[in-house]
């Protein structure tokens, strides 16, 4: 092993100087962050009503007069799905929390308790303006446009006959009705939909009968029946109707012909509810000896772990109510009645129903980029240079198109690639499973952790084993969350590695309504940087210090806040300092600080947040100079792009991560340099147009409030249009250029 060269006096005086300066550097960062702790107590805002603020916006879109009435509900069907997301994972943090150390605070100073109790004032109000939203506009619009809900009620004739059918040919030989106690209530699973039956106890059935609820003078007058509603059957179901489509909820249906199953009894209730469940468990890792088989223990301790929330019809009887919430044992503030259809995720389906495109947005079709011949291979077009796509703009085809190059292609050694989470049919899986197969070395880092898709990653994991992939369960104690696929090639010159960096995960359905950047690339820096990171993380090696990339958890934090510092102290001596940041969440309390530091010394910092934002933006003397917008549109803004002035020397990144604790120190993540003049400048156009929007962006004020931007009559800008539209030119311009070259074909020799 060859020694390093000993460095002479003055190389050993500059080290010294610069370890010196980088002490003293953090001695008056930690003086810095004291003084604004005791300066500015109040400067962090809470995450989780935060993260409420942001359904909100979401909610106002789903309000928004002008989109279409399908757009509408899909928008309302989104603010359902994010807020059950949000009670089994952070609600159910919070209740573990309030249990197992309710004296601790968070940033902004609050108690677990005192966050539960102002979640669940916001989300009531919430609730209650989802449903407003649903009975007085998008319910009865989409009515008006020919999409019905039928009331079985009301109906007759051949409407009524065909339900009828319906429900004795299809669902009455499915569901089976199961007698229930409060004593032996049977465990219910999580966000399924199910029907509590009141039933009658006549003097026959009396004797015998355990029952739970009593009149005054304590004589049992009637007994409770369970109805699952399953998983087979599907909810939204097509009737005969006079309107163009007319459509019946599964649990309506059974609702009204809920007697059938229980001859020659009084059904005196019959009462839709959900269960939430808490969500927020971990696998401990420390007591799994097998990764795979803890991951199945975690998903069937889900289906048992404790309730979070009760839903029921609004309708529902008192007795009803409080059996369930005993049943459960929940608090009051847990209940949820709600006035209008639970789960309002059948809107999906509702949006996606053939016949009524008049109804939905305009179809956006991602363009090819403009570099990327159809008829040259992926890995000469990188070779020409770096490529930046902008998604969903631009096509993740590309994306896809080169692993199946390298799938087939013989020069090919080896793929490396990391999986957070992959479509139902991913090509992606194909494409490597078929490189195995053909005896390439083909390794994948698949995460076995990624909430809600562990069941689906377990089942590939074993797929693409049994075709010979290598496949690795990520890291101990941290989720493997970066974006990276290394594809090593021997070409004449030698070996060469391609690789693609990414935002958004290697899913080619979400790549069309997520909004991510990609960046394919052969640069040799980035190709060391690269196999570095991937040996250290399959390895489970010391991962060795890399020239370009930054990782979570060891250098992509204090890369992060040196960046911001560096702007810092260029600003205080030359007066220029500008950082402009695209993000899905700003949490972590010590980056939040360096950008407070930054703004107070001048620097000029634009945040473009999607969701949960702990700062403050322009509160005097802490961030007067920080602007925060948030944009909520039609495709899910997703990316995470970096941009530092530093003196007109503009560094901009690209990275998998947000700029939270879990994404800096729990996870495994990666930013990226993106050194290519014509990526980077791409890059910060890109940046720069989130800032002009004046159609769906919001501004955030110093209290936590979001003020929607006033569009001008004349002057109308919505980024993710004309992001689209400057796409379409481009790629419209290259094609024409291809047609007006001739392209002579080689014969064979």
């Amino acid at each position: 092993m060859a020694k390093r060269a000993k460095k002479n006096p003055s190389e050993q005086s500059q080290a010294s100087n610069g370890v010196a300066a980088s002490a003293a550097a953090h001695g008056l960062v930690k003086s810095s962050r004291k003084k604004l702790k005791q300066d500015f107590p109040d400067r962090f805002l809470n995450r989780e009503l935060s993260w409420l603020g942001f359904n909100e916006r979401v909610l106002a879109q789903a309000a928004e007069p002008t989109l279409p009435i399908l757009e509408r509900a899909k928008f309302l069907a989104i603010t359902g799905s994010n807020l059950d997301e949000f009670m089994m994972v952070r609600v159910g943090g919070l209740k573990i929390l309030r249990q197992r150390n309710p004296s601790k605070q968070d940033p902004a100073g609050m108690l677990a308790s005192e966050q539960l109790q102002a979640v669940a004032e916001r989300t009531h109000r919430f609730v209650e303006r989802q449903y407003e939203l649903w009975r007085q506009q998008v319910g009865p619009q989409l009515a008006t446009s020919g999409i019905v809900e039928i009331n079985l009620s009301e109906s007759e004739g051949t409407e009524l006959r065909l339900a009828t059918e319906r429900f004795q040919q299809d669902i009455f030989p499915v569901l089976s009705p199961q007698a229930v106690t409060a004593d032996a209530f049977p465990m219910v699973r999580g966000l399924g939909m199910h029907l509590l039956v009141r039933l009658e106890i006549d003097a026959e059935t009396r004797l015998g009968v355990l029952a739970d609820s009593a009149d005054e003078d304590g004589q049992q007058r009637f007994e409770w029946a369970l109805l699952p509603m399953g998983r087979t059957l599907p909810r939204l179901m097509p009737s005969a109707s006079n309107h163009r489509m007319g459509y019946v909820l599964l649990e309506q249906l059974v609702r009204h012909f809920v007697a059938e199953f229980f001859p020659g009894r009084k059904v005196l209730e019959c009462t839709p509810f959900r269960i939430t469940r808490n969500a927020d468990i971990e696998l401990r890792e420390d007591e799994a000896s097998d990764l795979l088989g803890g991951m199945e223990e975690v998903l069937e301790s889900r289906r048992f772990a404790r309730a979070v929330r009760l839903e029921y019809c609004a309708t529902a009887s008192e007795h009803a109510v409080e059996f369930l919430r005993q049943v459960h044992d929940l608090d009051p503030q847990d209940l949820y009645p709600i006035q209008g259809p639970l789960d309002l995720s059948f809107l999906f389906s509702l949006h996606s129903v053939d016949g009524f495109e008049k109804l939905r947005d305009e179809v956006w079709p991602a363009t090819p980029h403009p570099k990327i011949d159809p008829d040259q291979s992926m890995f000469s077009t990188i070779e020409g240079g770096d490529l930046l796509l902008v998604h969903p703009y631009q096509q993740f085809d590309s994306v896809v198109r080169l692993i199946e190059e390298a799938a087939v292609d013989p020069d090919v050694l080896a793929i490396k690639q990391v999986l957070y989470r992959t479509s139902k049919n991913s090509p992606v899986i194909a494409a490597l499973e078929r490189a195995a197969e053909r005896g390439k070395y083909v390794t994948a880092i698949v995460e076995l952790k990624a909430r809600f898709d562990e069941a689906r990653n377990i089942e590939w994991a074993r797929e693409m084993e049994r075709s010979g992939v290598q496949v690795i369960y990520g890291i101990h104690g941290l989720k493997t969350h970066a974006k990276i696929c290394i594809i090593v090639r021997r070409q004449s010159n030698g070996i060469r590695r391609y690789m693609h960096f990414g935002t958004g995960n290697y899913n080619e359905v979400t790549a069309r309504i997520y909004s991510d950047v990609s960046l394919l690339t052969c640069d040799e820096v980035l190709g060391r940087d690269a196999t570095n990171f991937f040996n250290a993380v399959t390895g489970a090696s010391q991962p060795v210090e890399m020239e370009e990339l930054a990782a979570a958890p060891l250098q992509l934090r204090q890369r992060v806040l040196n960046l911001i510092e560096g702007e810092t102290q260029r600003c205080m001596q030359s007066g220029h300092g500008r950082i402009i940041a695209k993000l899905n969440a700003l949490v972590d309390t010590e980056v939040i600080d360096a950008l407070y530091r930054a703004s107070q010394a001048g620097v000029k910092i634009k945040l473009n947040i999607r969701g949960q934002c702990c700062l403050r933006p322009g509160v005097k003397g802490l961030s007067e100079s920080i602007e925060v917008v948030s944009i909520v549109d039609r495709f899910l803004e997703h990316a995470r792009i970096f941009c530092f002035h530093q003196n007109g020397n503009e560094k901009v990144y690209i990275s998998s991560a947000d700029w939270m604790p879990r994404n800096l120190d729990r996870r495994v993540e990666l930013m990226v340099p993106v050194s290519d003049p014509t990526c980077s400048s791409r890059l910060r156009d890109v940046l720069n147009a989130y800032f002009k929007d004046n159609v769906n962006a919001w501004r955030m004020q110093a209290d936590g409030r979001y003020e929607k931007v006033p569009t001008p009559k004349d002057a109308a800008y919505r980024v993710q249009y004309e992001l689209y539209r400057q796409e379409v030119e481009l790629s419209s311009i290259a094609q024409s250029s291809r047609r007006q070259t001739f392209r002579p074909v080689s014969g064979s020799s």
